[in-house]
């Protein structure tokens, strides 16, 4: 298996690179960054290296709040951070917290090797789903402590499988710890792989949606167009269009309500696009520039930047989470960190914080706009229940704080043992 894994990832690699050739944007810059992540060499190699992986940009937002707490404990190392993804490298490669930023090399033997020699980690930190076999094998090879941290396991992932138990072993093998993110994930480690060096801490992105939710700063833009309104705010997030057709509706039922509306995809069409169907909007960048070509207070504000949402919410009485109608919904713990009551479409089944919020009566999924109303009614219309439903999602957010600070002090202990 291992053999078939490793043949894998060479034509996985390919094709990355047949892609690149043909034009594709993201496979150059991918190409482009494993080329200069293995070129490049690493200054004062004596310094000892804490390398923190993960994937993409939600990733190391889960990240975030690990590595600053590691660095502002353990000043003397230096932070070497990798992405697989151009979405994350492309938008994090000058992150200030971070000495070194490069693209992760394909998992191969030849580059796994000549990665850790160049680089020569201490300390690994891994997120989420990141099980890359040769990395892992090579590092538990040289005797280099390997954590994953935020980690989640379900029983129909592919090595609880039995063409994939070979990898669960490998876990049990090389991971040094595991910290994961709730008990279904504990259970099922502990049940079908017995693992031992495993522990429930929860999940950082808690720890850093509260950050942001702290830090948040006042947007005049956002205040400008809300300047006398004294009526409801929904804040509409990472939406797509079917999402916004329901928005849409909503806006010609209700007259009074004003919209912030924060699209996935700000591309110059599907901001056309929105303008077409909400023709009562104003560009968040025309109001920084002072140019309104609407004769009427606008209803709806555009945000057409990115960047922006974490901190928009603050605005909101009720917080739309879009990606529902699609593969899943986008993140609805940075409504939340607010106390803002939380709606989303029905693919929301992998995400265990929207079952959560559910159940402790803080949000609502809606398949139809019949649906989305009935949910919706209540939080504008009843101070009760919005004050009820506010307070389910302060609730829960108090009670999921303080996953990094679980994590770091087993990394401190580890650390003073050595």
């Amino acid at each position: 298996m291992r053999f078939f894994y490793t043949i894998g990832i060479y034509l996985y690699t390919l094709g990355i690179r047949v892609a690149a050739l043909c034009g594709h944007k993201n496979a150059r810059l991918m190409v482009h960054g494993w080329k200069e992540s293995l070129t490049k060499q690493s200054n004062n190699q004596a310094i000892k290296t804490a390398w923190f992986h993960a994937a993409s940009l939600g990733e190391f937002e889960q990240a975030r709040p690990v590595i600053e707490g590691f660095r502002e404990r353990h000043p003397d190392y230096r932070i070497l951070l990798t992405f697989f993804s151009p979405s994350g490298y492309e938008v994090r490669k000058n992150y200030a917290q971070a000495d070194i930023v490069h693209y992760l090399p394909m998992d191969t033997p030849h580059n796994v090797r000549r990665f850790l020699d160049t680089y020569q980690p201490t300390l690994v930190f891994f997120v989420k789903y990141e099980f890359w076999y040769n990395y892992l094998n090579e590092l538990k090879k040289r005797g280099i402590t390997t954590y994953i941290f935020s980690a989640i396991f379900r029983e129909n992932q592919y090595f609880f499988k039995w063409y994939g138990r070979w990898f669960l072993r490998q876990l049990r093998r090389c991971f040094s710890h595991l910290f994961v993110q709730n008990a279904q994930s504990l259970q099922s480690l502990q049940h079908l792989g017995n693992i031992d060096e495993c522990t429930l801490t929860g999940d950082t992105r808690f720890d850093r949606v509260h950050q942001i939710a702290e830090a948040a700063e006042r947007n005049e833009a956002a205040e400008a167009f809300l300047n006398g309104y004294n009526g409801k705010v929904l804040v509409a997030g990472s939406t797509w269009p079917p999402d916004e057709a329901l928005i849409r509706q909503l806006t010609v039922n209700n007259k009074q309500l004003k919209v912030i509306l924060a699209p996935h995809v700000i591309s110059v069409e599907h901001l056309q696009q929105i303008e077409k169907l909400f023709p009562e909007s104003i560009r968040y960048s025309q109001i920084l520039n002072s140019q309104s070509s609407n004769s009427q207070s606008p209803r709806v504000l555009l945000i057409d930047n990115i960047g922006l949402l974490s901190k928009l919410y603050r605005y909101a009485d009720v917080a739309y989470i879009g990606g529902g109608f699609g593969v899943g919904i986008h993140n609805i713990l940075e409504a939340v960190t607010f106390g803002k009551p939380v709606l989303f479409g029905p693919n929301y089944r992998k995400f265990q914080e929207a079952h959560d919020i559910i159940a402790c009566g803080g949000g609502w999924s809606h398949r139809t706009y019949d649906e989305f109303q009935n949910h919706l009614t209540p939080l504008l219309t009843n101070s009760e229940a919005y004050t009820k439903a506010s307070q389910a999602c302060t609730d829960y957010m108090n009670r999921n704080l303080g996953s990094t600070n679980r994590i770091l002090k087993h990394v401190d202990e580890y650390l003073e043992e050595e």
